[in-house]
């Protein structure tokens, strides 16, 4: 399902830049390739927690390229600046490269067209990361709630009371087993 969602939103806007550019014509033999090909997409959950994500992320949205404290000498010819050797334990390393590829490297990092960096100030600055973040992890002390109590705080909805009488409790006597989508379920007769 989701192979074929993400073929259809990509091949529509891709569709959509051809026409705008009226070229539709000359790539439509490809895009009709394209079209009869099942598609694969990779999605698995991330490794780490949601801190670590957060952390990650910010790296793209709250950064700029390089700051002015990593450069080390700048001439005609080159540039000098530190970079984080993550192979070696994270240390920083001088490197000097062609002013050309600095540049090249440089202007990889420049947003697309509408995209902006996030920028905050205040008790939500990096300044005050670590004690901001420290008030989302702390939580108050109360006891570890199951998926029915908790349903059941938000929402005000028991999952087990029986839809009928209201009064008596539902129990699990057994969990079936997943199917197979129909779709792969007809490709296999076939």
């Amino acid at each position: 399902m989701l192979s074929n969602t993400f073929r259809g939103k990509m091949m529509e806007k891709l569709k959509k830049q051809l026409i705008d550019r009226k070229q539709l014509p000359k790539y439509q033999a490809i895009i009709d390739q394209a079209w009869a090909k099942q598609w694969g997409v990779f999605s698995e959950p991330s490794f780490n927690n949601a801190e670590h994500v957060i952390k990650y992320l910010g790296q793209y949205t709250h950064r700029i390229a390089i700051s002015n404290h990593r450069l080390k000498n700048i001439d005609n010819n080159s540039v000098s600046f530190y970079y984080k050797d993550n192979r070696d334990n994270g240390k920083n390393k001088p490197i000097t490269l062609p002013g050309v590829e600095f540049l090249r490297r440089f202007c990889m990092h420049i947003l697309p067209k509408r995209f902006v960096k996030i920028r905050y100030y205040g008790i939500l600055s990096n300044r005050y990361r670590k004690k901001t973040i420290l008030l989302r992890v702390i939580k108050p002390d109360r006891p570890k709630e199951t998926v029915q109590q908790r349903m059941k705080r938000l929402t005000g909805f028991d999952i087990y009371q029986c839809p009928f009488c209201k009064k008596g409790q539902m129990h699990t006597i057994e969990e079936l087993p997943r199917i197979r989508s129909p779709e792969k379920f007809l490709q296999a007769k076939l």
